[in-house]
């Protein structure tokens, strides 16, 4: 018996060296782990948060495919693809050459040490909701049953 493959929705960024590059080649990374992958449009965005404060503007963008994995094997993926583009994490909220967010992973509710889908900030971002709603409006948080459009919306102009 085959486990269904489950809509993947996955935020990329990137604050630190050739921003694109690093964006492009998780992109295509993702395209082998995740089926019918789907890759926004990348944006350029200010830093968010307190933290962010003097960081470089990052790019920003989604990719939504399908993937059988379950959610701390798709994170160990992830976690694999920022490596390889030298992600370091000197401390919380650290300029990074890649960060890879796993947002939704279909209907799945996580709470895990070091996991939590769906990602628990990502309804107040609009530099990780833009994007996703460009690829993938129709795609439901469990959390609060609304569409990714519907969240964005949400935020206002």
């Amino acid at each position: 018996m085959s486990v269904r493959p489950s809509p993947i929705a996955v935020a990329l960024g990137s604050n630190l060296g050739p921003r694109r590059e690093h964006l492009q080649y998780a992109a295509d990374r993702l395209r082998l782990i995740l089926a019918e992958a789907v890759v926004s449009d990348f944006i350029d965005t200010a830093p968010h948060g307190a933290a962010a404060a003097g960081q470089p503007r990052y790019l920003n963008g989604a990719v939504v495919g399908l993937s059988s994995l379950e959610p701390p094997d798709l994170l160990g993926r992830l976690l694999e693809i920022e490596a390889a583009r030298g992600r370091k994490r000197p401390f919380r909220s650290a300029p990074r050459t890649l960060d890879l967010d796993l947002i939704l992973a279909g209907s799945l509710i996580v709470s895990a040490p070091g996991l939590t889908v769906p990602h628990p900030r990502f309804r107040e971002r609009r530099f990780v909701l833009e994007p996703l709603a460009a690829v993938a409006p129709d795609l439901v948080d469990p959390v609060t049953g609304l569409s990714v459009q519907a969240l964005l919306m949400r935020l206002g102009a």
